[in-house]
């Protein structure tokens, strides 16, 4: 554990804080998408298959709990709620999620560490979680409407993995031997793809005026 490790990790707890609040207090999933919340359920489902057979410590279990528990919790919101479930804008929330599903699963059978099963879900769910945040972009580019709290739960996942990319530099520099090229390209892949929203993030912090992506 580092400090980078533990400001990425603190991120992301924050982030889907931010989000739980959001949808708890006001009743309200508006500019959420649904497609994203399923993929990151399935991103926290697939990697987290030794959560009940191999302990590692008691904040790593903890936070595998909390974040399997958040990410269904959200889509049981989104999905059931009675209240919650009508701002969902399912007419605005249209990408095709499984388009990126199958390519992932596909590409983690072909290039995984080990030929296992949990290796190869393991893989599948970076591959996965590199992706899982475009159906979220697009449709806060579609609506256009993005309230504070949607725009900090988008920059804080965005934050977390450039807080985790920090880390693995600093443990590459400190731990022999300290190489993992699927984690690396995965987590640049999905770094790179926050850094259009970071910039409007920046210009509407910047200039104080409500944050809006192009169409």
């Amino acid at each position: 554990m580092n400090i980078f490790r533990l400001a990425g990790d603190m991120t992301h707890l924050a982030s889907v804080l931010v989000l739980l609040l959001k949808i708890h207090t006001i009743k309200s999933c508006a500019g959420v998408s649904l497609k994203t919340q399923e993929l990151y359920a399935l991103v926290f489902a697939t990697r987290y298959l030794d959560i009940f057979t191999d302990f590692i410590s008691l904040y790593n279990t903890v936070m595998k709990l909390i974040f399997l528990g958040s990410s269904f919790s959200i889509v049981w919101y989104i999905r059931r709620h009675k209240i919650v479930r009508r701002s969902y804008d399912k007419d605005q929330d249209t990408f095709r999620h499984y388009f990126l599903v199958i390519p992932c699963l596909l590409i983690a059978l072909v290039i995984h560490e080990k030929f296992t099963f949990r290796e190869v879900m393991w893989a599948f769910s970076l591959y996965l979680e590199a992706v899982a945040i475009l159906p979220q972009l697009v449709l806060l580019q579609r609506t256009r409407n993005i309230d504070n709290l949607t725009g900090q739960y988008v920059f804080l996942l965005g934050a977390y993995r450039a807080l985790y990319i920090l880390n693995w530099i600093y443990r590459y520099f400190t731990e022999p031997h300290f190489v993992h090229w699927i984690t690396w390209i995965a987590g640049l892949v999905q770094t790179l793809l926050y850094a259009d929203f970071f910039y409007y993030y920046f210009e509407s912090w910047k200039n104080n005026v409500k944050l809006q992506l192009p169409a």
